[in-house]
């Protein structure tokens, strides 16, 4: 029995501290609403994020930082990109000794343009990591709770680290693999969502199965030559961080950034969509990041560079979409690893 704590109870923090308390692990779900923990202790649901769904009794919560950081041997990252840097810095006023790190969120961060493990790094002293494993795939927590089969990757340059978090995780209906390409699993969990924005705008448009079958295969084909630039191995991309995220994200009902797209392609503005949604929606935040990591890098990001218009510079979706299709000609694979 490992002792792990999970840092942040939505969706999906709180479906993986199921399947660690179902693995057997001694897991503690940390909430920065104490009322939400006190649900958690004492009705073992999670209404606002996973309706219906009833929490194993052996799992608990705090809404104590201090608390959930001395009991952990394992601390998985569970809070959205904006939060990580605050969560980090609130942690280290009471961490003294060393973890093993796990990150579960999907961005980059606007400005800095860091990845999730450097924001990590920038804010935990080094002295207090064992490790930092990144866990990404195409995994809906909707589905995850149902118990349905789901694979995913487990990421970190010291293979002996992925392997203990696959330990951990999982089991009959969680599968994980391991890998050691830590920028080619982050870079691809977070640049799906801005493809997955994308194709949400594409149906609120009215556009078929064309458009969208399209829309996939070209982001796949922007988000490696992105990837590959700032170090990515090109496989990673044929992936489950990878074309597996994508495919997921860019076709179900669950997804946030598929349904924030969708409403802006019915009309509604950025703001309106935001409003209505109540959970953050990754994409929104990295489409920005990954706007200025193209410039930096200089690699054509067409379908990232149209929805950043969209989202950014009130630019109408229905034009974006005229001016994707108008875009100079080209061959299929040119550019596609550059």
């Amino acid at each position: 029995m490992d002792k792990v704590t999970v840092l942040g109870a939505g969706s999906w923090g709180t479906s993986l501290a199921i399947v660690l308390a179902e693995n057997g692990h001694d897991c503690l779900l940390w909430s920065h609403r104490e009322e939400q923990a006190n649900e958690i202790n004492e009705q073992h649901t999670n209404a606002k994020y996973l309706p219906s769904v009833q929490l194993p009794t052996t799992l608990k919560a705090t809404h104590i930082l201090a608390d959930a950081v001395a009991h952990a041997d394992v601390i998985v990252m569970a809070v959205p990109t904006k939060g990580i840097r605050e969560t980090c810095q609130k942690m280290m006023k009471t961490l003294d000794r060393k973890i093993l790190f796990v990150h579960v969120s999907k961005g980059i961060e606007p400005d800095s343009l860091l990845r999730i493990s450097e924001i990590m790094r920038e804010e935990i002293d080094e002295a207090l990591i064992e490790d930092i494993v990144v866990l990404s795939g195409p995994s809906h927590a909707e589905e995850v709770v149902l118990h349905h089969p789901t694979t995913v990757a487990a990421a970190c340059e010291n293979l002996a680290s992925a392997e203990r978090v696959q330990d951990l995780f999982m089991n009959q209906y969680f599968r994980i693999y391991t890998n050691t390409d830590v920028i080619g699993v982050e870079m691809g969990g977070a640049l799906k969502n801005v493809i997955a924005l994308a194709a949400g705008v594409t149906d609120g448009l009215g556009y078929g199965d064309n458009a969208k079958a399209a829309l996939i295969t070209r982001g796949l084909a922007e988000m490696s030559r992105l990837g590959v630039k700032m170090g990515a191995e090109p496989l990673t991309f044929s992936g489950l961080a990878g074309m597996g995220d994508l495919i997921v994200t860019c076709t179900s009902v669950h997804s946030r950034n598929w349904r924030a797209g969708n409403m802006l392609g019915k009309g509604m503005t950025l703001q309106e969509v935001l409003d209505q949604m109540g959970m953050v929606v990754e994409g929104v935040r990295t489409t920005k990041g990954a706007h200025q990591l193209a410039e930096k890098y200089d690699v054509i990001m067409p379908i990232t560079s149209a929805l950043y218009e969209v989202l950014f510079e009130e630019q109408n979706a229905t034009e974006g979409v005229e001016k994707l299709m108008q875009r100079m000609k080209t061959h299929e694979m040119a550019g596609f690893f550059e």
